[in-house]
């Protein structure tokens, strides 16, 4: 029977700390193996491969060689994503604008009172 003590708990949770974090590295280091549109199709494969026969080594030499670029492909794809949410912000494409169509149909007379309450229910909710 094996004897157990704080001590065994407060390394498994280490442990765990510890791969639970090269994990979270290992799908940032493969997200950003597909963002990157410079590098080729080869040398992506060559770097899997790596991270697959020797994640730790890989994933050091990996953020060594090409974390700065990291930051910045991180950077563009923020940037990106905000401007997209900006651009549909401004086209009305939220709530809001959803409203306003129905009111402009419930203006003209297309959809009664009730289907008007309904939508902008359904809308809302």
């Amino acid at each position: 029977m094996l004897a157990f003590s704080i001590w065994n708990a407060i390394w498994v949770v280490v442990v765990a700390f510890v791969l639970i974090n090269v994990l979270m590295m290992l799908f940032a280091v493969v997200i950003d193996l597909f963002r990157d549109k410079e590098l080729s199709a080869l040398a992506k494969v060559a770097w899997i491969l790596v991270l697959l026969l020797l994640p730790l080594i890989g994933l050091l030499v990996y953020v060594i060689a090409r974390g700065g670029g990291m930051a910045e492909r991180a950077l563009d794809k923020q940037a990106e994503l905000q401007e997209s949410f900006d651009a549909q912000a401004i086209a009305g494409d939220g709530a809001a604008g959803e409203i306003e169509k129905a009111s402009a149909l419930h203006a003209a007379g297309k959809i009664s009172d009730e289907e008007y309450a309904s939508l902008k229910a359904k809308i809302l909710d």
